[in-house]
């Protein structure tokens, strides 16, 4: 299973690409953040950030595209242009017919480190870990993708299975 995790934002928006199935090595594929000015007119940054998942998608086909739940925030306009990032990733997932995974940070954290709390640096040195990396990937932003990407690849496909399993009259009744 390939998964494109997308940490949505719209000054950076952070990329990370992951090969894997439960229980078997992951292998990461890519990992990037696209940028976008702050001063450039709104339209044109969302157009910049769905060019940019759509050469991401030609090039590393992934299965699935997994992307940050955006979660109440303080500051409004940052919430506001995340979740506008975000939207156009699921858009270019939906678009392309490819599978499509939607995770809270507390999700991805748990998934990752075992537990909903932890901090950024937990997760980076877990990612580095589980990833088999000489250092941790920059910046944080290419972390947080490659997070979201390990957490579809362990519970999405563990999902697909129980699904597969109920559909095909394998489940319990």
């Amino acid at each position: 299973m390939r998964v494109l995790g997308v940490d949505p934002g719209l000054t950076r928006c952070g990329l990370g690409v992951v090969d894997g199935l439960p229980g078997r090595r992951l292998e990461l594929v890519a990992f990037d953040v696209v940028r976008t000015p702050p001063g450039t007119a709104l339209g044109e940054r969302l157009l910049a950030l769905e060019r940019a998942l759509d050469a991401w998608i030609d090039e590393h086909q992934p299965d699935t595209v997994a992307v940050e739940r955006v979660f109440s925030q303080h500051n409004v306009r940052t919430v506001m242009g995340t979740a506008q990032a975000g939207g156009v990733a699921v858009l270019g997932a939906v678009r392309r017919g490819l599978g499509l995974a939607m995770y809270t940070p507390s999700e991805v954290k748990a998934a990752v480190t075992g537990s909903g709390r932890a901090d950024k640096a937990q997760v980076a040195s877990m990612v580095t870990r589980l990833l088999r990396l000489g250092e941790r990937p920059r910046p944080t932003d290419a972390t947080d993708a490659l997070a979201l990407a390990i957490c579809e690849v362990w519970r999405g496909s563990a999902q697909a299975r129980l699904n597969a399993a109920v559909a095909s009259g394998g489940g319990m009744r």
